[in-house]
């Protein structure tokens, strides 16, 4: 579906109603899709794809994907939330996945930022030189 400027601007304008202290507030997003479904105003299935893609891309944003060979120490735990909440900002959603295949290191994935520094990266990018 074609989405016009007009939309574009109107279902960013509603994201950045539903901002609170530069987090998404849920309630907030709740309560602005009812409020439009309600009222129908003109092009508001294109507004809300369109607003749906922000949430959608901010949410991402907000979630991190940490992966390790082993089971990840509570130490490094925190090591890892402290130093992701520092460059990404806060209300970061940190989780920890075992993925044995990964042999060693770590694999970190926050929105389309991905930082993979496992021993099967480093193979992988080996057997690509060869």
């Amino acid at each position: 579906m074609k989405i016009s400027k007009q939309s574009r601007r109107d279902a960013k304008a509603l994201f950045g109603a539903c901002r609170v202290d530069g987090l998404l507030d849920e309630g907030k997003v709740r309560q602005t899709v009812t409020a439009v479904i309600d009222r129908r105003p003109r092009g508001f299935a294109a507004t809300l794809a369109h607003f749906q893609r922000l949430v959608k891309l901010d949410l991402d944003r907000r979630s991190a994907r940490v992966e390790n060979a082993v089971e990840t120490s509570p130490a490094l735990m925190e090591a890892i939330k402290a130093n992701l909440t520092r460059r990404y900002g806060p209300g970061l959603d940190v989780t920890f996945w075992v993925r044995p295949e990964l042999i060693g290191g770590l694999r970190i994935k926050v929105g389309s930022d991905v930082f993979d520094g496992s021993v099967a990266a480093r193979l992988a990018a080996l057997e690509t030189t060869f």
